[in-house]
């Protein structure tokens, strides 16, 4: 069953629609990218998605019981963020907020939930480091921690590796697909490496002058599929 169905969604932003009449759905357990050049309107989907932005035209339908306060969701971050003042225990904390409602102070279940999610992300002996002074990819494996208190269904990534050495980006890529296949969460994850998309997902969403969804081997097999990963050479990236 879709936990995500989009219909004839239109996208944009002051008065201008920058994507037209796009439709996908994401099942339970997908793991879906994706992927297109740089204002295309992939970050402004994720956004409507999230409720964070209203479509020009279409729907956006949660199914399987899925509730806007159960998708972790992880932005790319600004330098201004990266330089904030809080331990980790505090910011993965924080994504417990959604489910506080209206109660000022985190329970003993909440702490819990934060405690497992730095124990999956390898991170519990910093948790009474200062966030600001973290490595890059320390602080995206904090973040994504901090996206987990508040999901067990679906998170959404906002190209979850920009910026970070190729080590690191393995070992980001390898604790995103333990969560998929151990974990059972639904991935939706924009990212301008094609050669990782079709490494790692089970679904393509390529938004460009054409528009592609469907599985990896449906992709791969596809006109805009062979062109990206045969001509463009299977490392083909779009620029930041």
């Amino acid at each position: 069953m879709a936990l995500l169905t989009c219909q004839n969604l239109s996208l944009g932003y002051d008065a201008k629609v920058i994507l037209h009449d796009l439709s996908f759905s994401v099942g339970s357990g997908d793991y879906l990218c994706i992927v297109g050049e740089n204002g295309s309107g992939k970050s402004t989907l994720m956004r409507t998605v999230l409720g964070l932005q209203p479509p020009v035209h279409g729907n956006v339908l949660a199914g399987d019981g899925l509730k806007p306060n159960e998708i972790g969701y992880l932005p790319q971050q600004t330098v201004v963020q990266k330089d904030f003042p809080a331990s980790v225990k505090e910011i993965v904390l924080s994504g417990c907020q959604g489910r506080c409602g209206i109660r000022p102070f985190y329970s003993k279940t909440e702490k819990k939930l934060a405690a497992e999610a730095m124990d999956k992300m390898g991170i519990p002996h910093l948790a009474s480091r200062c966030y600001r002074e973290l490595s890059g990819g320390q602080q995206q494996r904090v973040l994504l921690a901090r996206a987990l208190c508040a999901t067990r269904k679906m998170l959404l990534l906002d190209e979850p590796v920009s910026g970070l050495d190729p080590k690191v980006t393995g070992e980001m890529y390898r604790l995103i697909g333990e969560l998929n296949s151990r974990d059972g969460i639904t991935i939706v994850m924009i990212s301008h490496d094609i050669a990782a998309a079709v490494k790692y997902a089970s679904h393509i969403l390529h938004i460009g002058s054409e528009v592609f969804f469907g599985t990896k081997q449906e992709y791969l097999k596809s006109k805009t599929g062979r062109l990206f990963t045969e001509e463009g050479g299977a490392g083909h990236e779009y620029g930041n």
